[in-house]
């Protein structure tokens, strides 16, 4: 919004020029999350423990999330308006990729809010059953899909980490690709929110990485240096990650533990698919799978343990996701996360290495 109304007057006013610049706009933007976050978290905080939207623990969770019970959830709905609002601000509204972005985003927001309100109306840590979510979550990524193959230029073919020559085309078997992406990233995201500041944390890192690798891909010149698929239009999506970094920092600043809110599935699942969506569209999809490493880690844990004990007996772990078998083995919440934190940019620095390493 400000870029189509001030941009237009630079030629009256010369410094208006900056707003031509993605990173001028990218910075405008990150900081316009922060600030939103700051300035809504405390009303949003206080508003939700009004309305008695208070986390429901599990029984069966280790004993030191019980005195957790009662604080405010929903708390992703501050997320959703601190990436909305600055992303219409900054951002260059006539990008198809930017609306195929928001769409991802605010549907599995509205998904995330729906199996959240259900937990606090029923006072239950059950929401939407585990079919209605996916089926959702599938439907909001196959439109998401249907609508970047009917962009112009956009290529359904795949890059390897790694490989500068390795490019294979899927046609339309990118669509089940996409939709793996966008479904399990938003999944995997939602299975790490599980102690104060964890899920965030890492997403803050992730949406960093995804900044850098979208305004490469915008960018012809330095996309054919690097030797990556170039994405005319790409570069627009570093602004929404921009505001996913302001955004994450803002929330961090409520959520650091002891958190005063939690971000609930409004939060994570708009955040992973979100992540998943931009990975898809500037031609990482692969490298998703370092930059959130611990996304799939985390992911990955539980579905070991289900597996195991189904066909074996077993568990694998004291309790899934894994953060909760170290909580279970004695380590202290705040060292589980700030470790985990530490893996995640470690992934995420080897992430961005494959830009070079080809």
């Amino acid at each position: 919004m400000l870029y189509h109304l001030l941009y237009p007057l630079h030629t009256e006013f010369a410094a208006l020029y900056v707003f031509r610049f993605i990173t001028f706009r990218t910075i405008y933007a990150t900081i316009t999350a922060l600030l939103l976050s700051f300035m809504l978290g405390p009303w949003v905080i206080q508003r939700l423990s009004n309305l008695q939207i208070g986390q429901t623990i599990r029984k069966v969770g280790p004993e030191s999330h019980f005195k957790k019970e009662g604080t405010p959830t929903m708390g992703g709905t501050l997320i959703l308006i601190a990436i909305v609002v600055p992303t219409l601000l900054w951002a260059d509204l006539r990008n198809v990729y930017i609306w195929i972005t928001l769409l991802v985003t605010v549907g599995y927001g509205a998904i995330g809010f729906v199996d959240d309100y259900k937990k606090v109306k029923l006072k239950s840590s059950d929401g939407l059953s585990a079919r209605h979510k996916m089926v959702w979550q599938i439907a909001v990524a196959a439109l998401a899909a249907l609508l970047l193959f009917t962009c112009s230029g956009f290529q359904p073919t795949l890059s390897v980490p790694f490989f500068k020559t390795v490019h294979p085309t899927l046609g339309l078997l990118y669509v089940p690709l996409i939709l793996l992406v966008v479904v399990g990233s938003g999944n995997a995201v939602n299975l790490t929110d599980g102690l104060d500041g964890l899920a965030i944390g890492p997403m803050i890192t992730a949406s960093s990485a995804y900044l850098l690798f979208a305004y490469l891909a915008g960018n012809a010149r330095l996309a054919a240096y690097l030797q990556i698929t170039g994405v005319p239009g790409a570069g627009e999506l570093a602004i929404v990650c921009g505001a996913m970094v302001g955004a994450g920092l803002g929330f961090l600043w409520f959520n650091s533990y002891p958190a005063q809110v939690f971000m609930g599935d409004v939060g994570s699942l708009s955040l992973g698919g979100a992540l998943g969506i931009i990975a898809v569209i500037v031609k990482q999809e692969l490298v998703l799978v370092i930059v959130g490493g611990l996304f799939v880690v985390e992911a990955l844990s539980v579905i070991v343990q289900v597996l195991s004990f189904r066909f074996f007996g077993r568990r694998v772990f004291r309790m899934a996701p894994i953060h909760h078998h170290f909580e279970l083995k004695g380590w202290p919440e705040p060292k589980i996360i700030v470790r985990f934190w530490i893996i995640s940019i470690l992934l995420a620095l080897v992430a961005l290495s494959t830009l070079k390493l080809r």
